[in-house]
């Protein structure tokens, strides 16, 4: 959205939603902890569902029910930096069963994944919206009604395109 930097569109064909990106606006070049939305091209890996506290999405993506020994390394020095990982973990990691319901929706896309970059950021999800679509760390945040049509209509060729 012109003159907010945290704020966007993620549009599909005549659809157009209203979303959240990170609180450092979009950059060129990610760096771990700089608080933005990396400008790419993102593959989707798969979707992470809660399933307590909502039904199984209507996708044709591979969808895996989070558990609450879920979570996702986001230490640099870390032999599984940008990789979930089960829970307790002793290095630094996102819980993806949070106490919010940002996590309740996740879209795993691939960002410094293939290969790992150490310092080049991890956890690049789109996601459910903060109310007001408060600035993520780095995603792209969605409301769940919005996140759920979009999931609906795309498929394991479908990338998420982040322009600067």
């Amino acid at each position: 959205m012109p003159g907010n930097r945290s704020r966007g569109w993620v549009s599909l064909g005549p659809l157009r939603f209203p979303c959240a990106l990170g609180k450092g606006g979009v950059t060129r070049c990610k760096r771990e902890g700089d608080g933005a939305t990396p400008v790419a091209c993102l593959p989707i890996r798969r979707v992470w569902w809660r399933a307590e506290h909502g039904p199984r999405p209507r996708t044709l993506l591979p969808v895996r029910r989070s558990r609450p020994e879920d979570g996702w390394c986001d230490a640099p020095a870390d032999r599984n930096y940008n990789r979930p990982v089960r829970l307790p973990y002793t290095a630094s990691h996102e819980t993806m069963q949070r106490a919010d319901a940002l996590y309740d929706l996740v879209v795993e896309l691939g960002w410094n994944d293939a290969p790992v970059r150490k310092g080049r950021g991890s956890a690049i999800f789109m996601h459910v919206a903060r109310p007001g679509f408060r600035p993520t760390e780095g995603c792209v945040a969605l409301r769940p009604r919005d996140l759920r049509v979009l999931l609906g209509r795309i498929g394991p060729k479908t990338r998420v395109v982040v322009k600067a």
